[in-house]
């Protein structure tokens, strides 16, 4: 049976003597830093020399380059992105933890897929929020809490356990509770939740827009009824609070009814299938080594140019004018260059599937 562990699991005090450097001062390191200072710890910033270096300064802490920090520190914070951790690990990280130190990884996506080594002389943990940084340093300071993955790879000192749960309390996780999985399974179920369940939700609420807007029913009524006025984020968040389907009772009896029998209709819609398939693809590998190689990045630029292009986002920017809303200039996104087209020319049938698909 799984682990979940609470604040009653949990000890701060054992933290008290140790230095905590927290690598990367963006949304998670400004919140974690924060509620790690809040709860009584010696927290220190190691940043590159970038406005966060300047918020982290402001915010009251002392900060150093990477390097120092990791010299000065018995407890790392690896706070970066998941595409970044990798070089700057291996050429920077790497040679210069003590021996006997923990670190501590948001994600499990490089050590999950094995795309960096930690030395074997350290505890290697995982202390993963399923919250973004801002609600995060919100449900510290409300003393809600939020849910975390947490796990150990690698127990080097023998109490790896008891440091892992007690900076899960010092970040506010435990208030709510934190799931005991492996590295692999953090990532494996981040990935499908980004590669398997948004997409899905992505393309029903596209057609929903479009059969609406092509039935005649004005653009700004219907952005608004099925996501701009709010009403599925407070949906969202009761069935979090009292389950997917009890969340019902706080719909009219014609809603229910219109839901309940209606549903029926998409039974036979092969997502299943599709879905099984995007996970084999993240669980054996498959996904990170397509992403780990460099054609992909300009892949990547290119299907993120096509999106940029999709009607919706013309269709949204005159309904956000409308509706006295914020505008955002989503065309910013530079198209690849001919030099870069020239390296895709072998994917070039793919690209065309994808461009027409982002139409």
């Amino acid at each position: 049976m799984v682990r979940v562990y609470h604040e009653e699991d949990s000890n701060v005090d054992i933290l008290k003597d140790k230095t905590i450097a927290v690598i990367g001062y963006g949304n998670q390191g400004r919140a974690q830093a924060l509620n790690l200072r809040d709860s009584g710890l010696r927290v220190i910033i190691g940043n590159r020399d970038d406005k966060f270096q300047g918020i982290a300064k402001k915010d009251g802490f002392s900060t150093y380059t990477i390097e120092e920090a990791i010299e000065l520190a018995n407890v790392i914070f690896i706070l970066i992105p998941d595409e970044v951790i990798k070089d700057l690990f291996n050429f920077l990280i790497k040679d210069l933890i003590k021996p006997n130190s923990a670190l501590v990884f948001a994600s499990g996506y490089n050590i999950g897929f094995n795309l960096i080594s930690p030395p074997k002389n350290i505890d290697v943990l995982l202390l993963a929020p399923r919250m973004i940084g801002v609600g995060v340093r919100e449900n510290y300071l409300n003393h809600e809490g939020f849910f975390s993955f947490v796990g150990i790879e690698q127990d080097y000192t023998g109490h790896s356990l008891e440091i892992l749960l007690a900076l899960a309390k010092a970040i506010g996780t435990l208030k709510k509770g934190a799931i005991e999985v492996t590295f692999k399974q953090e990532a494996e179920l981040d990935l499908f939740n980004e590669q398997g369940f948004g997409p899905a939700f992505g393309r029903v609420l596209l057609s929903a827009i479009y059969t609406l807007i092509e039935a005649g029913y004005p653009p700004e009524a219907v952005l608004v009824e099925l996501y701009m006025s709010k009403e599925m984020s407070y949906t969202y968040k009761k069935m979090a609070e009292i389950g997917l389907i009890k969340q019902v009772d706080y719909h009219s009896q014609t809603s229910q009814y219109g839901a309940m029998s209606r549903g029926i209709k998409y039974r036979k819609i092969p997502l299943k299938p599709i879905m099984r398939e995007i996970l084999k693809n993240i669980q054996d590998g498959l996904f990170t080594k397509e992403w780990e190689k460099n054609i992909t990045k300009l892949k990547f630029k290119a299907i993120k140019f096509f999106a940029t292009k999709q009607k919706i986002n013309k269709l949204e920017k005159k309904v956000r004018k409308s509706l006295g809303l914020k505008t955002f200039n989503i065309y910013d996104e530079k198209p690849p260059t001919e030099e870069e087209m020239a390296k895709l020319k072998d994917i070039s049938e793919e690209l065309k599937q994808f461009e027409a698909f982002y139409e």
